[in-house]
């Protein structure tokens, strides 16, 4: 079935709050499992060029491991052309320079009311190219980019200096001014969100973008860069490049005419890229890496919250999340009944097709993903943790994997130490709260984590000795545009959403000027 897409869908409501469990089937419409590609080019300046090279590469459909549709793959010669463009289009006296602040925010709710209209499309279109659950595609991820793309479009005009009473006979004060060219390099497991979260704050500071999206889902960061054209963004202010991280995501790191770099992917590729910009012309960097998250049940928590709490920090979106709770840290005193309700909620775990509206989890994003993560559960085998549910493929075709359960796991074993990004909880025993802080604290990442318990002075204690980024108390995953994100140690650096993820995107210039005095 083919369908073109439906441009009537403006009075559609945003969904609150955010998390999927917060909705019903009810108000998720039922999806096209084969929706029309309608862009599979390069955009450079506002146009759908080939690549220079003429290649192409095939974008996958997870559940099946068919082909949806060859891509136009970028390089370096193609990165130049975009870098030019957004270099042009950055221009002192050019059309986005000159524009008001205020218009750029109202582009930005424009590109935002655009996307809420063709949410369910391009949830559909996620969902084929990602293998997400449809209902999380519709429900939570487009709700998210709506709101992101609101809230710094309410930025753009409100980003301000300062006056500084200094010393003298001065009139001193700041400009937030935009740093220039920006590369972005954005991940396959949220890629509609995690284009929002680059997008937003560059643009509301009047900086341009060169954006290289994953080879693994480029189709709808294309989508949305034609919404960018129909909403009015002026030439080469966004530029969409899909392409692969050794060939374009080196050429945008390495680029002498970037001034600033934004990425967000593993650790390892994280330290290339600071690299390659030290190496370069030391553009500015931000990194949102990697992590392995404790998620701290303390013994007075709510069991069944707990347990279910749980079973979502390191499942949702098939355990392909950064902040994932990866590391479950379980009191003794519950330790047991504690993983025998987690492995029953994971053998109820529904996995299956994508476009079913019962599915909870979908396929792993490639068959590079699904076989690393079978590589994992059979490390934690070998090594000794004992595997209570799961452990293997979970259908003939596709690229899914049994929800999976390890208990007695300790701190030294592989799946305890590495991320394995993928459906497979590892629960770990602790006694006291000092021993687990300092267990929780031994990685080299930072990302996030979280405690349970019910006592407000323990959940302060062990959320200030936690070196993370965020930590959440009796929750996991909530996230708001407003609430700033980002990692401890080799988790990364700088801070993306809230107010904190505008400073990325701006340089401070401080403006002295002398104040003539006359002579009474």
């Amino acid at each position: 079935m083919i369908r073109t897409v439906l441009h009537l869908r403006r009075g559609l409501p945003s969904l609150s709050p955010p998390l999927l469990r917060h909705h019903s089937a009810a108000a998720i419409p039922e999806p096209c499992t084969q929706p029309e590609v309608h862009f599979n080019k390069l955009f450079i300046n506002n146009e759908w060029q080939d690549a220079v090279s003429g290649k192409t590469f095939p974008t996958i459909n997870p559940s099946t491991g068919e082909v949806i549709c060859q891509v136009a793959e970028a390089d370096q010669a193609d990165v130049n052309k975009a870098v030019k463009a957004a270099r042009e289009a950055f221009r002192l006296g050019s059309p986005w320079r000159r524009m008001d602040a205020s218009h750029r925010g109202l582009l930005l709710n424009r590109l935002a009311d655009a996307i809420e209209r063709d949410s369910a499309y391009l949830a559909e279109l996620e969902t084929l190219d990602n293998g997400k659950p449809f209902a999380v595609s519709y429900s939570v991820d487009l709700p998210n980019v709506v709101k992101c793309l609101r809230y710094y479009g309410g930025w753009a005009d409100k980003w301000e200096g300062k006056t500084i009473p200094i010393d003298g006979d001065f009139f001193c004060y700041t400009r937030h001014e935009p740093i220039g060219v920006c590369g972005q390099i954005i991940p396959w497991n949220f890629p509609l969100l995690m284009q929002a979260w680059k997008l937003g704050p560059a643009l509301a500071t009047g900086n341009t973008v060169v954006m290289k999206v994953a080879e693994q889902t480029p189709l709808t960061a294309l989508y949305v860069a034609n919404l960018i054209k129909e909403v009015g963004f002026p030439e080469g202010v966004v530029n969409i490049l899909p392409g692969m991280g050794p060939s374009a995501g080196a050429a945008i790191a390495g680029h002498m005419d970037v001034d600033k770099v934004a990425f967000t992917g593993s650790t390892e590729v994280g330290h290339l890229i600071q690299q390659a910009a030290g190496s370069t012309n030391l553009k500015k960097v931000t990194l949102e890496l990697g992590g392995k998250s404790p998620n701290i049940i303390l013994s007075d928590a709510d069991l069944d919250y707990a347990v279910e709490q749980a079973h979502f920090a390191l499942f949702f979106n098939q355990g392909q999340c950064c902040c994932a709770g990866s590391r479950t840290f379980v009191q003794e005193d519950i330790y047991n009944e504690f993983l025998e309700r987690s492995v029953e909620r994971a053998k109820r775990r529904t996995v299956g097709n994508p476009f079913l509206l019962s599915t909870e989890q979908g396929p792993q994003v490639d068959e590079e993903q699904f076989n690393k993560i079978l590589g994992y559960i059979s490390s934690g085998k070998r090594e000794g943790a004992k595997l209570l549910c799961g452990g293997g493929a979970a259908a003939e075709r596709g690229y899914f994997i049994q929800p999976t359960v390890f208990g007695d796991v300790q701190d030294n074993m592989t799946i305890a130490r590495e991320e394995i990004f993928g459906p497979v909880m590892q629960v770990l025993k602790f006694k006291t709260l000092e021993e687990v802080m300092t267990r929780a604290n031994d990685t080299k990442y930072g990302l996030a984590a979280a405690v349970f318990t019910k006592d407000i002075d323990k959940a302060h204690y062990v959320s200030g000795g936690l070196r993370a980024g965020t930590v959440w108390i009796n929750c996991y995953d909530v996230f708001g545009a407003q609430a700033p994100f980002g990692g401890y140690k080799a988790s990364g650096n700088g801070r993306e959403l809230g107010e904190y993820g505008l400073q990325n995107y701006t340089e401070v210039k401080t403006v002295t000027i002398k104040v003539p005095q006359k002579n009474s």
